[in-house]
């Protein structure tokens, strides 16, 4: 870990974009942390206008559920933007591919989506990108929308524009961007209707919302009801999506339409029980699955720094690159690497690694370095990836989607006192498609992945040395 300013150090690598990657950044004094994202303008020349505007837009927003934003700093060659640093990882993680998640949590995660795009609105600020990639949580669970790259003002002093510019990702992307001239609101509020098919779903409706994709079709001719993923809703959401993902905006839902459905507003339980109603002191009886059935993979931001006193230093033979993924909750996974001796130590903390290790994009194997290595690599070439091997001990796997967009996978291969952990990351490309593509590597991988209880404890730092 290198120093940026004076008293901040780098972290560990958060995600990457478009224009270059998002960076922890910890006070060695206090532990706080910050997000920060790092533009290439060597690599990205008329990335300078991009950033000149997204951070104008961010800066004049303040809201619970949207990113803050800190400032910036420019260098001929680089801009720094500092963010707030989401320690919950990103919302994709949650979403299990094929499957969901359960209403109440799905209805949680839009509620707290559309207040944010609400509040963007009032400012006369659309988005643009929204999708789960693009919508982060912090430590209590909350959603906070992010990246504002896209972003642009379509109403100032009372006078709303139509915008032009097609742009946002493509499964999420209203009918109205690709074919003309829109306006921003009702092209946004279609955005949220996707994602919150994602969410109850765990899949995407369609490739593109345009006359050549038949799933389009079907579900603009009302012949839907018998494919996926429309059948695996129930009555009230699909009512309340058949009102969102309407193919002309003037007769889509609003904000306001969509806040007075009964889906909306209806008090959903849970766990078990026949009352409709959450209780306070329900346990939610999830969990046990989600550490059986990899729900929860999370990745892109390690843990904040926390500090304690009883330390045993382990030594992580100086590796570089080493980087750990988001962890689904707090007490899950603590890293941060002493400046002055490169070394992690750690506390005792029974059974911290096998929910670490169940929940995530990460694994450990019974094998030696260079076995695991080239069982990886068979796999790989099994699956016809393209894949290359740097000195840090990271793979970086290429692919497309089925539609045929480029993915990115990173696997990183690091040596842990004495075992050897797999840790998958998404670099580029869809969240869902990333997660079943892990699984499927997972478990070609499955002879050789350690099982059984882990009672190894989790790594923290007892100080950070100037």
């Amino acid at each position: 870990m290198t120093e940026f300013v004076d008293g901040w150090i780098f972290g560990h690598t958060l995600g990457e974009g478009a224009y270059g990657e998002v960076k922890l950044l910890l006070n060695k004094s206090t532990g706080e942390a910050v997000a920060m994202k790092m533009i290439d303008l060597e690599k990205h020349s008329d990335a300078r206008q991009t950033v000149r505007k997204e951070t104008a837009i961010h800066r004049m927003l303040s809201n619970p559920n949207i990113i803050q934003y800190f400032g910036k700093r420019s260098e001929p060659n680089m801009e720094y933007i500092f963010l707030e640093y989401a320690a919950g990882g990103e919302l994709f993680d949650r979403i299990e591919p094929d499957v969901g998640m359960p209403a109440w949590e799905a209805q949680k995660y839009f509620r707290q989506l559309l207040a944010a795009v609400e509040y963007l609105h009032s400012k006369g600020v659309a988005h643009r990108d929204l999708k789960p990639e693009n919508l982060l949580l912090d430590e209590n669970d909350n959603l906070k929308i992010s990246d504002f790259g896209l972003a642009t003002m379509y109403r100032f002093q009372g006078r709303e524009r139509c915008l032009e510019r097609r742009c946002g990702t493509l499964p999420y992307v209203a009918p109205e961007v690709l074919l003309r001239p829109y306006h921003a609101e009702p092209a946004d509020v279609w955005s949220c209707g996707i994602i919150l098919v994602a969410l109850l779903a765990g899949e995407l409706p369609w490739d593109q919302s345009l006359a050549e994709c038949p799933e389009y079709m079907a579900w603009t001719d009302g012949k839907y009801m018998s494919l996926t993923p429309w059948k695996k809703l129930d009555t009230s959401s699909l009512s309340l999506i058949k009102n969102i993902l309407v193919h002309s905006p003037s007769s889509r839902y609003t904000i306001k339409s969509i806040k007075q459905h009964r889906w909306f507003a209806k008090k959903f339980q849970k766990a078990g029980g026949t009352d409709g109603y959450i209780r306070p002191d329900e346990i939610d009886s999830r969990q046990t699955l989600e550490d059986e059935n990899l729900t929860r993979f999370c990745l892109s931001q390690p843990e904040l720094l926390r500090i304690t006193n009883n330390a045993v230093q382990i030594n992580l033979e100086e590796q570089s690159g080493f980087s750990f993924s988001q962890p689904a909750h707090i007490e899950d996974l603590l890293v941060c690497t002493q400046v002055q001796n490169k070394q992690l130590t750690q506390t005792s903390q029974q059974n911290t690694y096998q929910r670490l290790v169940r929940r995530m994009t990460r694994f450990f194997v019974k094998t030696e370095l260079e076995t695991t290595v080239e069982r990886l690599i068979n796999c790989l070439d099994s699956e016809n990836y393209t894949y290359r091997i740097n000195d840090c001990r990271t793979i970086t796997i290429s692919s497309v989607d089925r539609r045929k967009m480029p993915l990115v996978l990173k696997a990183n291969i690091v040596e842990m006192d004495g075992k050897i952990l797999v840790d998958f990351r998404l670099s580029k490309g869809c969240g869902l498609e990333f997660k079943r593509r892990f699984i499927k590597i997972k478990t070609k991988l499955d002879d050789i992945v350690l099982k059984g209880p882990v009672t190894w404890p989790i790594a923290v730092a007892t100080e950070c040395i100037p």
